[in-house]
């Protein structure tokens, strides 16, 4: 793709704040798409992002921007943007730097918001306040379900559209995983799941809401025969406190304390649980859906959206009806096979990573055309 008047690749800057699994997947694929169809690239992240992603494979050019002080890393952006003709910042943080370091200068800036926050108190009236100064500053806000492109418009977004980020499906990072996968049974005798239904989530180890009542619906099913076990795959600093918890009350949960790889997990799962306060096109129900597992998740954010009527949903914050939910589902064998086939008909539905590429791409040629 050239820059209007043939004056060679157009040159975005793909810009990173963190490296969230979702959004630097995604701009990783992004990225290799682009380079595909002619555009240079050059992406801004953390190193640890670099690290995580090795998006130079792509074909892209990596340009580190350490995330220690606000201003230092918009000085950075900003040497870095000098000579693009367009920047796509990917979450709140990536959008308020890119904002900064555009400042007085006329590239277009999109922004894709993956996500929302759901901190409390000052962190959210903060938050807010840089949702309305991202939201303002740029020329397009993309954002990847529904309720987040009519979040962009109450902040003053002058254009919010709907694009929703295909992510590629996940494989076992294990250097095993072959070995793992040839033999399943091997999975769930780790996991001492062996003639018991198998449950998988993946969340952080943190005390907050929403863990609180996945640990309390399991409570539901401590009395079937035998009792399912839940593995939660997911590293954070409170799980001693929370293995605490568990062995208190006796909860069926096994707290696997590392971020193991959900990928290497739904394969041989009964059911996986989604059990969040928000989520927009969670990898998780992606994930499961795909895999044929059948999901319950709280109806939130794009989920709904996203599973359509492939998945159990239910209201966030009621540990009895995700009890129920999820004992209503391992009680009905022909309720579990109709979800795993409806899970991968919906996945099937879902824009692939070319369509996803076609349609940022569609974004770019018109604000290369309107310059």
């Amino acid at each position: 793709m050239s820059t209007p008047g043939g004056r060679g690749p157009l040159h975005v800057v793909q810009v990173l704040g963190g490296g969230s699994a979702g959004t630097g997947a995604h701009v990783l694929s992004l990225s290799a798409g682009l380079v595909a169809r002619g555009v240079r690239v050059t992406v801004c992240a953390p190193p640890s992002a670099q690290r995580r992603y090795d998006f130079t494979r792509t074909g892209a050019r990596f340009v580190p921007v350490p995330m220690r002080t606000r201003l230092e890393a918009a000085a950075l952006l900003r040497t870095a943007c000098a000579d693009a003709e367009l920047v796509h910042a990917h979450g709140m943080r990536a959008g308020l730097l890119a904002t900064l370091a555009l400042r007085r200068r006329a590239t277009p800036l999109v922004v894709t918001w993956h996500t929302r926050s759901n901190a409390p108190g000052f962190r959210a009236q903060l938050r807010s306040a840089t949702e309305h100064v991202v939201a303002r500053a740029a020329t397009i806000v993309l954002g990847a379900t529904s309720d987040l492109v009519d979040r962009a418009r109450r902040r003053g977004a002058r254009d919010a559209r709907l694009a929703p980020v295909a992510l590629p499906a996940q494989r076992p990072r294990s250097e095993s995983a072959g070995v793992w996968e040839r033999n399943p049974a091997k999975i769930r005798a780790e996991l001492g799941a062996m003639g018991r239904p198998l449950l998988v989530t993946a969340t952080r180890l943190e005390r907050e809401h929403s863990l609180d009542v996945l640990l309390t619906a399991t409570r539901a099913w401590r009395s079937l025969q035998p009792p399912p076990l839940l593995a939660v795959a997911g590293a954070g600093p409170d799980r001693a406190l929370l293995q605490r918890r568990v062995d208190r009350e006796r909860l069926p949960v096994l707290l696997l304390g590392r971020d193991d790889d959900i990928a290497r997990l739904l394969p041989v799962a009964d059911a996986a649980l989604l059990v969040v306060e928000w989520a927009g096109r969670a990898p998780l129900a992606q994930e499961a859906l795909r895999h044929g597992v059948p999901l319950v998740a709280t109806a939130v954010g794009g989920v709904p959206e996203l599973v359509g009527d492939a998945a159990v949903l239910v209201p966030y914050g009621d540990p009895a009806a995700l009890g129920s939910a999820v004992r209503a589902l391992l009680a009905d064998p022909e309720r579990r096979e109709a979800l795993a086939a409806a899970g991968r008909v919906r996945a099937g539905s879902w824009p692939t990573e070319d369509t996803t590429v076609a349609q940022v791409l569609s974004v770019y040629d018109e604000l290369a055309e309107a310059r």
